[in-house]
C-alpha cells in the first residue's frame, strides 16, 4: 500500500474507531443518565458502523458480504437515533415513548426479514440499488424529521440573535454533520466513496474539540434538563412518569428506608431533584414529604390489623419513620385519628 493510501486508510479509519469510543461513551459512563445521551450514543455507534464499513471496503474490496450487509443495516438506524436524540433533548422526554418504539421495532424487524429471506450475497441485484436506495431515504426522512424539530431553534437565532446557548450548538453540529455524511454517500459517484468516511472522522474531531472547549469554559452540554427545567411534563409523559415511581415505590418499598431522600427517588426515574418535584407538585399536588409518608401511612395500617404484638414506635420505624412522634403527626394528619383510635375502631 502506498505512503499516501495508507495516510487515507489510517484517518478515515480513526474517525470509525474513535466514533465507537465516544458511542460508548454515551452509552454508558457519561455523567448524565438523560436518555437523550442514549440515542446520541446509539447515532454515533451506528454511524461509526457504516463508515467503518464503508473504510474497509474501499481498501479491500472482496470483503466478505456479511459485512456490508452489517453496515448497511446499521446505517438504517442513523436517522432514526439522530431524530430521537433530537426529540429528546429538544422536547424535554427523558423516558422512551411508546410510539417511539414502534418506529424501531418496525424497523428491526424489517431489518431482519429481509435480511433473512433476501441476504446480500444471493440478491445483489435488489440490495443494488433498491434496498441501499431505500435506506438511505430513511435515513433522509428521519433527518428532514428532526430538521423540522430544529426549526425553532434556527429562526431564533437567525431572527432574534438570542445567545446561542451551547446544547443548541452540539445539537446542530451533529444535526448538519449527520446530514454532510449522508449527501457524502449518496452522491459519493461525483466524489469518491471514501469522502463519507473521511467526512464524519472531520466532524468526530470538530465534535471532539468542541467537548475540550467547553470542559474549559465549564460548560455543560449533555444536560438538557437545566434549559428546560421549568417546562411540565406533558400529560402522557406525567402519566407514564407516576406510573413508573409508583412501581418503584411498591416493589422496591423505598419508603422504609428513614433517610429518603427525594434525590434517591428521582435518580429511580431517571429525573432531577427539581423535575422530581415539580413532577409530584403539577400531578399528584404534593410535595416529597407528603408522597412519602402516604406510603408509609398505608404500610403502617396493614400492621395495625394484623394482630401483630408489635408496638406502635416499633411499627413507626418499620416503616420509615424516624420517631415516634412524627409516625402519630404524620398519622393524624392523614387518617384524622390517631394510631391507636384507628386500630380500635377496626378490631
Amino acid at each position: 500500500m502506498e505512503i499516501s493510501k495508507e495516510l487515507l486508510f489510517f484517518f478515515s479509519a480513526l474517525g470509525a474507531f474513535n466514533g465507537i469510543v465516544l458511542s460508548l461513551y454515551f452509552l454508558f459512563f457519561v455523567k448524565s443518565k438523560h436518555i437523550s445521551n442514549k440515542f446520541l450514543g446509539a447515532f454515533l455507534l451506528m454511524m461509526s458502523i457504516r463508515t467503518g464499513k464503508s473504510v474497509f471496503f474501499y481498501f479491500n474490496p472482496d470483503l466478505s458480504f456479511h459485512y456490508l450487509q452489517f453496515g448497511l443495516t446499521a446505517c438504517l438506524f442513523i436517522g432514526p437515533f439522530l431524530y430521537f436524540y433530537v426529540m429528546s433533548v429538544k422536547g424535554f422526554h427523558n423516558l422512551i415513548k411508546k410510539e417511539w418504539k414502534y418506529h424501531f421495532g418496525f424497523l428491526l424487524i424489517t431489518a431482519l426479514i429481509v435480511g433473512f429471506l433476501y441476504p446480500f450475497e444471493a440478491n445483489i441485484h435488489l440490495w443494488r440499488p433498491y434496498f441501499i436506495n431505500a435506506i438511505y431515504y430513511i435515513w433522509l426522512a428521519y433527518t428532514l424529521f428532526a430538521a423540522y424539530k430544529l426549526v425553532p431553534t434556527l429562526r431564533s437565532i437567525l431572527f432574534n440573535r438570542s445567545k446561542v446557548a451551547s446544547l443548541d450548538i452540539w445539537v446542530l453540529s451533529i444535526f448538519f454533520g449527520n446530514f454532510a455524511v449522508w449527501a457524502s454517500y449518496k452522491f459519493s459517484y461525483f466524489t469518491s466513496y471514501i469522502t463519507g468516511a473521511l467526512t464524519f472522522s472531520f466532524l468526530f474531531y470538530i465534535m471532539i474539540l468542541f467537548l475540550v472547549y467547553n470542559k474549559k469554559k465549564n460548560k455543560v452540554i449533555f444536560s438538557p434538563t437545566e434549559k428546560y427545567a421549568d417546562k411540565r411534563f406533558d400529560s402522557s409523559e406525567a402519566m407514564i412518569l407516576i406510573e413508573t415511581l409508583k412501581k418503584v415505590m411498591n416493589e422496591e418499598s423505598l419508603y422504609k428506608n428513614p433517610n429518603l431522600k427525594s434525590s434517591d427517588v428521582a435518580l429511580k426515574i431517571q429525573l432531577t431533584t427539581h423535575q422530581f418535584s415539580q413532577l409530584l407538585n403539577d400531578n399528584l399536588g404534593k410535595n416529597f414529604a407528603s408522597f412519602i409518608n402516604e406510603y408509609r401511612i398505608e404500610e403502617a395500617k396493614k400492621r395495625l390489623l394484623s394482630n401483630s404484638n408489635f408496638t406502635l414506635e416499633a411499627i413507626a420505624y418499620d416503616c420509615g419513620f424516624n420517631s415516634k412522634s412524627t409516625f402519630y403527626t404524620a398519622f393524624k394528619k392523614i387518617e384524622g385519628v390517631t394510631p391507636t383510635q384507628f386500630k380500635s375502631s377496626n378490631l
